[in-house]
């Protein structure tokens, strides 16, 4: 029996990468799917794939998650269609990456900030009467850069961050209402990733080196069966909590 049959998921930057790793692990489980981006082209194609290969059906609505009126559309229209949102999960994030802290501008970190930590509070806030009709959940996405300090990661880390603050705070305010709010910190194998891989060859030897498991998380099965099971009844007593998914490279106490 699928655990999520008939459950309505919606997935920020679902069209790629981490996202479209959760989102099909989401759909082999039954759920309808609405997806998020700013590429119509991506977005189509990611339904098409998700639609043929699960049977679910897709919404995928073209959106920026610094945007708040866009967001409510996303809302609005994901209970136009669905009537319903049983697990929001905020993905999608850009930065400048690379760049020193002493290098980076206000612009960098507005970056970072409206695309990462005003979009999850957005979604969240506007997801929040829904979620709370179907005791749902909210999946957010952590990072190590916000963990390790990661040099290179300043705007991404100082993001990354806030949005654990926020999630922790929802987590206490909204468990009387059933809803449940966790973190995931991944350390995935996505496109840019493997371009990385191709461009660094050595670089990414020595960092597979300082991974216990030997390797990067999968989007779908590695990533995308544990948000599964955040989002499932087997969670329902955890709440407040970053998952890190680093194959072993972010030991903590």
């Amino acid at each position: 029996m699928k655990r999520l049959e008939k459950n309505v998921t919606l997935i920020t930057g679902g069209g790629k990468g981490i996202g479209f790793g959760l989102a099909s692990a989401f759909a082999r489980e039954g759920s309808n799917i609405v997806i998020t981006g700013r590429t119509e082209s991506r977005l189509i194609e990611a339904k098409k794939k998700l639609e043929n290969q699960y049977g679910v059906e897709v919404l995928a609505i073209v959106a920026d998650g610094a945007d708040e009126e866009q967001i409510k559309g996303v809302i609005s229209q994901t209970i136009e269609k669905f009537g319903k949102i049983n697990t929001l999960i905020n993905n999608a994030q850009a930065s400048s990456s690379g760049l020193p802290l002493i290098e980076h501008t206000k612009k960098d970190i507005d970056l970072a900030i409206y695309s990462g930590l005003y979009a999850t509070f957005f979604y969240m806030r506007e997801a929040y009467p829904y979620l709370k009709e179907t005791r749902g959940s909210v999946i957010n996405f952590a990072s190590g850069a916000g963990f390790f300090g990661k040099p290179g990661q300043s705007s991404y880390a100082a993001a990354k961050e806030g949005i654990r603050g926020l999630s922790r705070v929802a987590a206490t305010e909204w468990g009387p209402d059933g809803i449940r709010v966790n973190m995931i910190a991944p350390l995935a194998m996505t496109e840019s990733l493997r371009e990385w891989k191709e461009n660094y060859p050595e670089l990414f030897e020595r960092t597979i080196q300082g991974i216990p498991l030997g390797r990067f998380a999968d989007p779908m099965e590695d990533i995308g069966r544990v948000a599964v099971f955040l989002a499932s009844d087997d969670a329902s007593y955890i709440t407040g909590e970053t998952i890190s998914l680093q194959g072993g490279s972010g030991l903590r106490p």
